[in-house]
Order: C-alpha cells, then sequence, then structure tokens
C-alpha cells in the first residue's frame, strides 16, 4: 500500500512539474506575448518569465523591433507621361501588438500591398522632376500615405520610406544626356562670350589710351615686334612707321599734321630757367650760356615730296670717269 502512495505521488509531483515546465513562457526584451485564454485576449505579457495556463491559454509573441521590408519595384507613368519603374523601402515597428494580432490576420503581407500601391498612386501624381530631385518631399508623402491606414486599425507605425532607385527607359536616358550636354555648352558659350566682352572693353580703353599719345603706340609696335621675332621665325617683314604713314596721309591731304602733344615735356622757358638756377647754384656767369636759336616754321605745301629720278648709269662707271 505504502508502495503504491509512494507511486501515486511521483506521479503527481511529475505532473505538476509537467504543467509548470509548459505554462513557463520566455519573452525578449525585443518581444511582447499576446495571451488567448479560451480566444478571449488578456493583458499582453511583458519580457522575462511568465506562467500561463497551457491548457486554457495561447500565447502569441509579437516582435517590436524596427523592421526594414523592400518594397517591389512598380512601373507607372508619372504626371507628364514618362514610364518610369521605381522601388523603394518601408522601415515600420509594432506600437500595439493586440491589434497587429487581432485586426489583421498577417500585417507584414498588409503593409507590402499598401506600400505598393501607394508608391504607385504616387508616380501617377508626380513628375519626373519631382522624383528626381524631390526625393524628400516623395518619402514624406509616401510616408503619410501608409501611416494613415496602419497605425490605427492595425497597430503598425511606418517611420521612415526612402526611394532607392528610380530607373528610366534608355530613350529617355538619351535624352536627358543631350539636355545636360547642351545645357552645359550653352554656359560654356555664356561665360567665353562674357569674357571676349570683358576683353574687347579693356582694349578700347588701351586704345584711346594710346592714340592720346603716338610715342606709346610706336612702343606697343616694338614690343610686337619683339613678341613676334621670339617664335624662331626666319623673316621677319617690318612696317613703316605709323608716325611716317600719317604724315604722308596729312601731306597728300593738304593737311598741317596734328602737333604731337608735349604737355608732359617742359618747355624752352623752363628749361631756361632750370638751367640759370643750376649755373648760379655753380657760381657760372649767365652771360655764357648762349640763348636758345628760335627755329623758323616749316611750310609743310613748300616742301619737295618728290622722289629724284635714279642717275643714267652705274656708280662704278662714274668713278672711272672721273
Amino acid at each position: 500500500m505504502e508502495a503504491l502512495l509512494s507511486i501515486i505521488g511521483i506521479l503527481v509531483a511529475l505532473s505538476l512539474v509537467t504543467y509548470v515546465a509548459r505554462g513557463m513562457r520566455v519573452i525578449q526584451q525585443y518581444e511582447r506575448g499576446v495571451v488567448f485564454r479560451l480566444g478571449k485576449v488578456r493583458e499582453p505579457l511583458g519580457p522575462g518569465l511568465n506562467l500561463v495556463n497551457p491548457v486554457l491559454d495561447r500565447v502569441v509573441k509579437v516582435n517590436m523591433q524596427i523592421i526594414a521590408m523592400g518594397v517591389p519595384a512598380q512601373e507607372g507613368i508619372t504626371h507628364d507621361n514618362i514610364s518610369v519603374r521605381v522601388d523603394a523601402v518601408v522601415y515600420f515597428r509594432v506600437v500595439d501588438p493586440v491589434k497587429a494580432t487581432v485586426n489583421v490576420q498577417n500585417y507584414m503581407y498588409a503593409v507590402s500591398q499598401v506600400a505598393q500601391t501607394s508608391l504607385r498612386s504616387v508616380i501617377g501624381r508626380s513628375d519626373l522632376d519631382e522624383l528626381l530631385g524631390e526625393r524628400e518631399r516623395i518619402n514624406a508623402i509616401l510616408r503619410d500615405e501608409l501611416d494613415a491606414p496602419t497605425e490605427g486599425p492595425w497597430g503598425v507605425r511606418i517611420e521612415r520610406v526612402e526611394i532607392k532607385d528610380v530607373t528610366l527607359p534608355e530613350s529617355m536616358k538619351r535624352s536627358m544626356s543631350r539636355q545636360a550636354e547642351a545645357e552645359r555648352e550653352r554656359r560654356a558659350r555664356v561665360i567665353t562670350a562674357d569674357g571676349e566682352f570683358q576683353a574687347s572693353r579693356k582694349l578700347a580703353q588701351a586704345a584711346r589710351l594710346m592714340a592720346a599719345d603716338p610715342a606709346a603706340m610706336q612702343l606697343r609696335l616694338l614690343q610686337t615686334v619683339t613678341e613676334v621675332a621670339a617664335e624662331k621665325n626666319s623673316t621677319l617683314v617690318m612696317p613703316f612707321p605709323v608716325e611716317l604713314l600719317r604724315f604722308f596721309e596729312h601731306a597728300v591731304g593738304g593737311r598741317t599734321p596734328d602737333p604731337v602733344p608735349t604737355t608732359s615735356l617742359p618747355s624752352d622757358e623752363e628749361l631756361a630757367a632750370l638751367d640759370e638756377a643750376a649755373l648760379q647754384a655753380l657760381d657760372v656767369p649767365p652771360a655764357v650760356v648762349p640763348a636758345a636759336a628760335e627755329v623758323p616754321p616749316v611750310d609743310l605745301h613748300e616742301l619737295d615730296l618728290s622722289v629724284p629720278p635714279p642717275p643714267s648709269e652705274a656708280p662704278g662707271t662714274a668713278l672711272r670717269e672721273s
């Protein structure tokens, strides 16, 4: 009898251990446990060791971490009638484990389908330039459209939506390449024209300055000749001086050539005063300084500009006869 009682006690102890062992549930820190007792939802279990009724209770673990889910590439036509292919990635997490378990059968599949439909809708309402250049605004619109039907009913919060890639047709890529090339060429031409305009203004200012002083023009001519001679040319043709050509031009036209401006040179009176001051400093009497001879004016109409005829005989013959 005692042996039978001991066997029964051992069986009861094993049953209790088995019951407790089956009722133990370990919930991780990033999880929550939704308990269904006879089909009715109870309060979710927190992280750690929890005891439940293994006969009456059923525990469903829900992951509370942020999940990154890729949205398959969607083909659509933009608002400006361009066919594109867009794919994205959605970051979301469960904020209410009871709603995510009770209100929707598979919240990950549901979020994926909503993301695809929302992506197609945004593609149809946006232009190609917006998809390519305004990614932040498109991402914000996608997040708002995904978060509205998921957070309230399903207990899923959309944290972030990112468009990964926008694939264009090959013809559109070639057109955009030609457009970018034309834009760069336009900018290059504008910059070149602006440089030429500034250079022409500077050259015009330099020409006006050199025209006021013929000596500066002659110096510029000599500088140009020096630069040309430095190019290792075998033959260098020197033009007539500018002053000589201008002199013949005025002589043929019957007009007196314009006098060379000597505003920067001292006059004869100023030179005589300077010489007298210098001689006084050296104790030399001023009588020894001869007066400057006045040069009579020359009438250009009386000048004989004709070229004398060449001699009829060679110079060598004239020498022999003499």
